[in-house]
C-alpha cells in the first residue's frame, strides 16, 4: 500500500477503484477521483496548499506534484496524464491533457482541455496553453495544433491504457 499521511488534520481521499502503488506517498490535503492511478516513486504533497485530481487520470511514476503555500493550489482535471518524471507545481491543468515525460509545468500556469506539454518541456510560471494545441521547448511554446488522430490516438489513448495497467496490479 502507498504511504497515505494525514497532516494538518487533512488526510487523502480517493474515489472509487484507484491504484495507489506501494512506493506512491500522497500527503495531506489531497483529494482525487475515480479510477485514477499513482504509480512507483510518484509524491503528492498536499502540505502547504491543496491538490485536487479529477476521475481517471494518472500520475506516473517519480513525477511529484505540490503547490505553493497560500497562494498556487493545484487542480487537476479528467482524463489528465502526468508522465514520468513530471513536476507540477501550483497550476490548474483541464480535461484530456497530457504532461510529457520531464516537463515541469510551474505555479499560476493553465494548460487548457485537449493539450499536451510535450516531454522536457518547461512551462513558465502564468502560462497559458491554449485547448488543442501542442506546446514544447524551454520555455514552451506553441509548436502546432492538435487533429482528432493525436487526441483520440495519444491524449485519449494513454489515460485509457493506465487505467487498463492499473487494473493488472490490482489483480495480483
Amino acid at each position: 500500500m502507498a504511504l497515505i499521511k494525514s497532516l494538518l488534520g487533512k488526510t487523502p481521499e480517493f474515489g472509487e477503484n484507484c491504484f495507489l502503488a506501494e512506493t506512491a506517498t500522497i500527503i495531506g490535503d489531497v483529494v482525487m477521483g475515480s479510477d485514477c492511478s499513482i504509480w512507483y516513486g510518484a509524491v503528492l504533497r498536499g502540505d502547504v496548499h491543496y491538490i485536487r485530481i479529477g476521475n481517471n487520470s494518472n500520475v506516473q511514476d517519480n513525477a511529484v506534484i505540490h503547490a505553493t503555500y497560500q497562494k498556487s493550489p493545484t487542480n487537476i482535471g479528467n482524463n489528465v496524464t502526468i508522465a514520468h518524471g513530471a513536476i507540477i507545481h501550483g497550476c490548474t491543468i483541464h480535461d484530456n491533457v497530457m504532461i510529457g515525460m520531464n516537463a515541469v509545468v510551474l505555479d499560476d500556469a493553465v494548460i487548457e482541455s485537449n493539450s499536451i506539454v510535450a516531454a522536457g518541456s518547461v512551462v513558465s510560471k502564468g502560462t497559458r496553453i491554449e485547448s488543442g494545441a501542442v506546446y514544447a521547448g524551454i520555455p514552451a511554446k506553441k509548436i502546432k495544433d492538435i487533429g482528432p488522430e493525436l487526441l483520440e490516438g495519444e491524449v485519449k489513448r494513454i489515460a485509457k491504457a493506465y487505467s487498463m495497467y492499473s487494473g493488472w496490479y490490482k489483480q495480483e
